[in-house]
Formats: structure tokens, sequence, C-alpha cells
């Protein structure tokens, strides 16, 4: 299959949150910190210093600061995210029309014909992570090629404050050498049994028939098949509204005690809480989802005439939804999802790339 020659630029802001605390609060800068957490909490974002000490966001505050005894936890400010993010979209603009924004720290841009008539995608991707670190004192990286897959692996190459380009001369040989954990898409469960069948490189991946990664991996073994091979067709697509936000936590142990789920069910109530902010979105219905130790699935929803607010309404109604679940098993992931937002298209669509919800261990 011929693979399109489209120009794409993946921005993502470094570190945003914690950026943005330590820019506007110099005494913070050089030291690690986390956004959100604190008491019971869980990490919305750490500094790269905190990171340096495995501190990384989702993480419970208790075990972040185990971690890093001397991290510093600082408040969100969700105004001032996105009083930043828009500043970055508007440089954005000035390029080009077809931007797709993940969220307010990172985008898809299409610069195949570009406002500015500059012909070099990687000129175009310095230029704009120049203009945004002059205007809001933040650094960028980027990844550049061809399709939205190979800018978005790309992008995360040379962080941070720098940017990758994958020419498409060398984007089959970039890929068998790829380790399988860089793969955008594969997370660290699905990572694990690649190592477990033998895959560690693209090259490994690429050696399976499309047969073989379809037993291997369901649906997804059609998408590895793909991406190993650099095919990638999705668009860049300025109007894309999500339908659904969703986090889940998949355990390296089964669980089975009341506390442990409780202090599971806190810590995605919390996780999705800074999800939603960062995303400038709210929703009507809550899901829990719930697969035990032998892969069964239990689902179930409640909705509301009112959106969901915060974390402690995420966690309420969890704990009402996980009481009505039928057995009494070991539990090997738990995970949350909020629909019915306040979004006006009714198409479903994913987030990012479309790669299966569970991949984002």
């Amino acid at each position: 299959m011929e693979i399109p020659k489209r120009k794409i630029i993946h921005v993502d802001m470094d570190a945003f949150y914690a950026s943005v605390e330590q820019h506007d609060n110099p005494e913070l800068k050089g030291k690690p910190i986390a956004v959100g957490g604190g008491h019971r909490g869980v990490v919305s974002a750490a500094s790269y210093e905190a990171r340096k000490f495995g501190v990384r966001s989702a993480m419970p505050s208790k075990i972040a600061k185990e971690k890093c005894p001397h991290l510093i936890f600082v408040p969100h400010r969700f105004a001032r995210y996105k009083e930043i993010s828009q500043k970055i979209r508007a440089i954005f603009h000035e390029y080009t029309d077809l931007v797709e924004p993940l969220s307010l720290d990172e985008a898809y841009l299409d610069v195949t014909e570009n406002k500015k008539g500059i012909e070099s995608a990687n000129l175009i991707a310095r230029e704009i992570r120049k203009r945004i670190f002059e205007e809001t004192g933040l650094t960028a990286s980027a990844g550049i090629s061809v399709n939205k897959f190979l800018a978005k692996v790309a992008s995360d190459i040379n962080k941070p404050n720098g940017q990758k380009t994958i020419h498409p001369s060398q984007i089959l040989e970039f890929l068998e050498e790829l380790p399988i954990e860089k793969f955008y898409g594969i997370g660290k469960v699905t990572a694990n049994k690649m190592y477990s069948l033998q895959i560690f490189k693209g090259k490994d991946l690429k050696a399976k028939t499309l047969e073989e990664l379809m037993r291997l991996f369901g649906k997804s073994g059609a998408y590895y098949y793909n991406v190993v091979r650099g095919i990638h067709n999705g668009e860049v697509k300025p109007n894309r509204i999500q339908k659904s936000v969703a986090v889940e936590h998949t355990f390296w142990d089964d669980i089975n005690e009341d506390e442990q789920v409780d202090q599971k069910l806190k810590s995605l109530s919390e996780e999705l809480e800074a999800r939603l902010s960062k995303k400038e979105i709210k929703g009507k219905t809550l899901t829990l989802k719930i697969k035990y130790k032998d892969f069964s699935q239990f689902t179930r929803s409640k909705t509301q005439e009112i959106y969901f607010e915060n974390a402690q309404d995420f966690y309420e109604t969890s704990k009402k939804l996980w009481e009505l679940r039928p057995y009494n098993k070991a539990i090997r992931l738990l995970g949350l999802s909020l629909s019915n937002l306040n979004t006006e298209e009714k198409k479903q669509i994913s987030v990012q790339l479309k790669i299966p919800f569970e991949e984002f261990e």
C-alpha cells in the first residue's frame, strides 16, 4: 500500500502544566514539582526534575512522595493553562487551518499546503517552537513526518525542547529499529505480552503475518500490522469532537480487597477529573468498567440530569456502581469513563489516533 505523502507536524508542549507553574513562579524552577495531588490525590503532571525520580502523571501522591521526598505539590490552575493554550493555537493557525488539538498541550498540524508557502515542514516546526518560546516562555517538542502516527512517535524522540523528522526514505528503517514500547498505542501490558512473544523491535513485529497479529491481539492486530509498515491514513481533522473520555488501570497483581478497590476508584476519579479539565469538557453519564481475572467484563452506568462536576462526584457514583457488581472475584482492571458530553457532534471518534482504549495503561 502506498504511503500518502502529507506533511504532518505533531507539536507537544514539554511538561506543560508543570512548566507553566515553574515559569510563573521562578522559585520553582529547577525543582521537582507535581501539579495536583496532595493528600490522597493523584499527580496530574510532573516536572522533568520530578520525573527523574520516577514520578509520573496518574501516580498516587503518596507513592510520588515516597519516590521523591522533596517533591513540591502545587494546585491546578486550569484557567491559566487554557489561556496559554489559546495563544499557542493562535500561532498554529498562522501557518495552517488544519489544526487538530488533542488537548490543551498538543496538536497535529497538516502543513502540506500552508499559509506561508514554506516548503519545509521541518522549518515550519522550528519557527513554531521559536514563536511559542518567545510568546509564552515555554518550550515545545515536535515530530514531523508523512502521517499522524509517525509524527506522534517522532515528537517524543528528542524531548524536551527538540524535534525529529522522519523522512519518507527513512520510515521503514526507522520503524524496524524502533523499540516496541516506543510505538504509539502500545502500552505496558501489551509491550510485556509482545516481549513474551520475542517481539522487541519493529522488525520483530513486522515478521508477524496479519493473521498472526489478529489472532494474538484481536482487532488491534491490524493496527500494529499497518503502522509498523508506516501506514496510517487518518487525516488531520480540525473539528473533531470526542464523545467520551476514559481512564483505566490494569493491575500487575489482581486485587479483591474493598480497601484496595476504594483507593483505585479514588485514583481513577482524580485522573478523570484532570483529563476532563484539560480537555474543557463535562459529561452526564459515568460508566464503571470491571475486568475480572478470568477476563470476563462488567460495566454499569449512571446518567444524571446535571453534569458531573468533580472527582468527588465520580468517586461517590463509582462506589455505588461497584456495589452492583455481579461477582465477588479477583479483578485485573478497573476503568471509569464519562460520556453524554457537552459536545455537539454525535459521531463516535477517538481522542487521538484510533487506538484501542485499553492500550493507554
